[in-house]
């Protein structure tokens, strides 16, 4: 198949084993650069590789003896083979932890996992899809970073920014909760709240990027969007390296754009391409808020089309009305056997409770809705409680403090006699 050249930052372009990008429709290759969408059809693009071949078990031990980062996964990545050695993060291999607690309020008996991505460095996975994005704005030469966010993407790249020595300029809903705000302002780049929902900030910074005023601007889910979408696959990963290099049987991914869902197959698809996994069936199940929930309704409904939504829920970092990626997510779950569910703001509190008192883990939103679709499709008998379950948190509760009221259990003065009093 022919590689058609596009417009480019930099005319040599080395990203390890990335070789180009490929249509997702249509299959239509074209060189590596900051581009996102086919010119022939308009399908999204995503990153081609020429992948390490030779011994699984070789390919194994190199990736155990890396660092405890994402960039032990280098080779299969689009990253430079030094990208270790660069003033970055560091984000990834956070905790997979063994839920016994939850599972026993739930009923699960095959095993299940929370991987808590709250460990990332600005405690949100976002972490990981950044620094692939910065290492793609290198080589193309960019010299400031962007992005529209919902919060979490907005600390990650103002972060990543200061670290890598780039400038940054992120555009958030103006109405986000304030400690998602906080983060994406201390890191000393510009913060510019857009009146609006996501989706109009993310239709403003596709306008920005047509405009002299975004010239040398990588904007990490948009012209980067092929790279920076990669980075998600490291959750499949980890995930698989720490179960002793297996797949899950059932994973519940949470939904905004949609793209995490689509990486982590992706990610599960080349563990097994490489041998470095037994192939076997696991499926795949999305979870939304039923206040943002175009892709539950849409899987409930038999559509394969995502119809647009205007976003009411807490759960703001999944707030996307129209998530990008959404028709790809049907299509994985339907393909896997799994399903697409979504829970009400009250579900998602009780849920985010719920794993703080039986796993002494605080998420945010996010997790509480992942947590109360897992329990909604152990209930509805979806998803199979005797199976290996792993349960993506992807951020910190401490970003999402207004969501959940909480308070001391009593104020008494410094007495025992007071205490006592108090009953506890």
């Amino acid at each position: 198949m022919a590689v058609h050249a596009v417009e480019s930052a930099t005319t040599a372009v080395s990203l390890g084993s990335a070789v180009a990008l490929s249509c997702r429709e249509c299959g239509e290759r074209f060189d590596l650069g900051p581009v996102f969408a086919c010119s022939s059809c308009f399908g999204p693009l995503e990153v081609a590789y020429e992948l390490p071949a030779g011994d699984p078990e070789e390919l194994r031990r190199r990736i155990e003896a890396g660092p405890a980062s994402i960039w032990r996964y280098a080779p299969l990545l689009p990253v430079p083979a030094d990208v270790a050695e660069k003033p970055n993060l560091n984000p990834g291999f956070t905790k997979l932890v063994r839920a016994d607690n939850l599972a026993r309020e739930l009923g699960v008996t095959g095993g299940l996992y929370v991987k808590d991505d709250s460990g990332n460095p600005t405690h949100s996975f976002k972490d990981r899809v950044v620094a692939i994005a910065v290492e793609a704005a290198r080589a193309f030469g960019f010299t400031t970073l962007s992005c529209s966010s919902t919060g979490n993407l907005a600390g990650a790249v103002g972060a990543a920014a200061a670290r890598a020595g780039f400038k940054s300029c992120v555009f958030i809903p103006h109405d986000l909760e304030a400690g998602k705000v906080v983060m994406a302002a201390v890191y000393g780049g510009d913060l510019v709240g857009i009146e609006g929902t996501y989706d109009d900030v993310n239709r403003f910074c596709s306008e920005l990027i047509g405009d002299p005023l975004g010239e040398g601007w990588g904007f990490v889910n948009v012209n980067l969007r092929p790279y920076y979408g990669e980075g998600s696959k490291t959750l499949a990963y980890e995930i698989c390296e720490q179960l002793g290099w297996r797949l899950p049987d059932q994973i519940v991914v949470p939904i905004a754009s949609g793209s995490q869902l689509t990486k982590i197959d992706k990610g599960l698809k080349e563990l097994v391409a490489l041998g470095l996994v037994e192939d076997r069936p696991y499926k795949i199940f999305g979870a939304q808020a039923e206040g943002c929930s175009p892709v539950s309704r849409a899987f409930k409904d038999g559509h394969d089309v995502v119809r647009p939504v205007k976003p009411d829920t807490i759960a703001k970092s999944l707030a996307i009305g129209n998530p990008a990626d959404g028709p790809y997510v049907l299509d994985i779950a339907r393909r896997t056997g799994g399903a697409v569910e979504d829970v009400t703001d009250e579900e998602i509190v009780d849920a985010i409770r719920l794993l703080a008192r039986t796993e002494g883990v605080f998420a945010e939103t996010a997790g509480g809705v992942t947590v109360g679709v897992t329990r909604k499709l152990i209930e509805n008998g979806q998803l199979d409680p005797a199976l290996t379950t792993v349960v993506l948190n992807t951020g910190d509760g401490l970003k999402t403090l207004d969501a959940v009221a909480a308070g001391p259990t009593a104020t008494i003065r410094p007495s025992l006699d007071a205490f006592r009093a108090a009953g506890l």
